[in-house]
């Protein structure tokens, strides 16, 4: 049996499936990384400005910086792999997806059930109440914006550089990997903890790991199916046969 046929059987059996998405599902979209060689901003690195030390320094450089991505993504739609999780999300059994990107692109597609490890970056937090809205001023007026509420500074509601991810949505995250039959893996390095580790919660409670990526990676080796390829044609061929 080959691998596809295998994934479909995996997918349709399972009563529990846990999906996490990285940077690749997006990328298809058109939606830039930031990171890595030529990841520049002006002169600038986004290690160098998604962190609370440079917001600190300069939220006005800091907001310019996610003015600019938050512009790009707003011109970008999802793609077929998107629209293909969305519909399984109906058709499948209980499928969730944690996903590390930050563009919300799941959720324009029409997925539901949605956990953002890093965050949104249509949503912001007000550095003084703590408080988290949605903020889809594009492109924004007033640098840095601020809260309509009290006028404190606000900034994206997004995991930087040195920050821990909110514990509750990580406990939530770790229990649907450790409680699902399936951990289907799209578009990510596998490199970035705690993400990273959530597939190996399903294998070590028994379940399955279905890997997607246009390379191999660390999780490659302990995967029960690697399919190689762009997110959308392997999920678009593993659709048609379900």
């Amino acid at each position: 049996m080959n691998n596809f046929k295998k994934a479909v059987e995996f997918l349709k059996d399972a009563n529990s499936i846990a999906v996490l998405t990285g940077a690749g599902i997006s990328a298809e979209s058109g939606v830039p990384t930031f990171r890595g060689r030529g990841g520049l901003w002006r002169k600038y690195r986004a290690e160098e400005l998604a962190t609370p030390e440079a917001f600190k320094q300069d939220p006005v450089l800091v907001w310019k910086f996610y003015d600019y991505r938050r512009q790009l993504i707003s011109k970008v739609q999802p793609n077929k792999a998107h629209e293909i999780l969305a519909k399984w999300e109906k058709g499948l059994k209980n499928l969730t997806i944690v996903t590390q990107n930050i563009d919300g692109l799941h959720q324009k597609s029409g997925s539901k059930n949605v956990i953002e490890l890093h965050g949104n970056i249509w949503e912001v937090r007000c550095i003084k109440e703590n408080k988290i809205f949605k903020y889809e001023e594009n492109p924004i007026k007033e640098f840095p914006p601020r809260c309509p509420d009290c006028g404190s500074i606000i900034r994206p509601n997004v995991v930087w550089f040195g920050e821990s991810l909110n514990p509750e949505i990580l406990s939530l995250s770790f229990s649907l990997f450790e409680n699902s039959d399936i951990a289907l893996v799209i578009g990510t390095s596998s490199v970035v903890y705690p993400a990273a580790h959530l597939p190996l919660l399903t294998k070590k409670s028994g379940g399955k790991i279905i890997e997607i990526n246009i390379e191999e990676t660390s999780l490659t080796g302990l995967s029960d199916i690697f399919l190689k390829g762009k997110a959308s044609e392997i999920l678009k061929g593993i659709d048609s046969l379900i």
